[in-house]
């Protein structure tokens, strides 16, 4: 199967975020030490702030147990694929795109669950007390960001109309 160049660099997109995405939590895991000092504050609205996440998006459904945790890390991996394949198949590049978020995304977290048994979270967005997000990573804004261009797309973008034979 021959791959499109919007394909090609589809894939190119998500194995950068997820090269990003590993590379800063290794830095976070190992020069920084953050699991040990727990919090850095970096600017009045940001901190690095270790938090182990056991669960899924916005810590539901909290794998307590081994079997959980390969349960969630075989769905996860399993939605990752169904990605990979919705990338070879969508025509807009622009849908096309913001899989490439979800799917480097994903797989930079599905990872951190099979090699520590959690995902790694560390960006902590805030405004004085106000949290608008639980603490997170690249991968996890990267899926976000990801979903919300589909979701745009889908509501806000006209599909190209399909040419008739005539």
């Amino acid at each position: 199967m021959t791959l499109s160049r919007n394909t090609r660099r589809a894939f190119v997109i998500a194995i950068a975020i997820f090269i990003l995405d590993q590379l800063v939590k290794w830095w976070v895991i190992g020069p920084m030490n953050l699991e040990a000092i727990r919090q850095v504050e970096v600017l009045p609205f940001f901190n690095f702030t270790w938090v182990e996440n056991r669960g899924i998006s916005f810590g539901l459904f909290t794998a307590g147990s081994e079997a959980a945790r390969w349960l969630l890390t075989g769905i996860t991996a399993i939605i990752a694929t169904g990605v990979a394949i919705w990338i070879t198949r969508e025509k807009q590049w622009g849908d096309q795109a913001a899989l490439s978020l979800v799917l480097g995304g994903a797989l930079g977290n599905i990872v951190d669950r099979a090699r520590f048994g959690y995902v790694v979270d560390y960006a902590d967005l805030h405004f004085g007390d106000f949290r608008p997000f639980l603490v997170f990573n690249i991968a996890d804004a990267a899926i976000s960001i990801g979903i919300v261009i589909l979701l745009l797309r889908a509501f806000f973008v006209k599909p190209p109309e399909e040419k008739k034979n005539a």
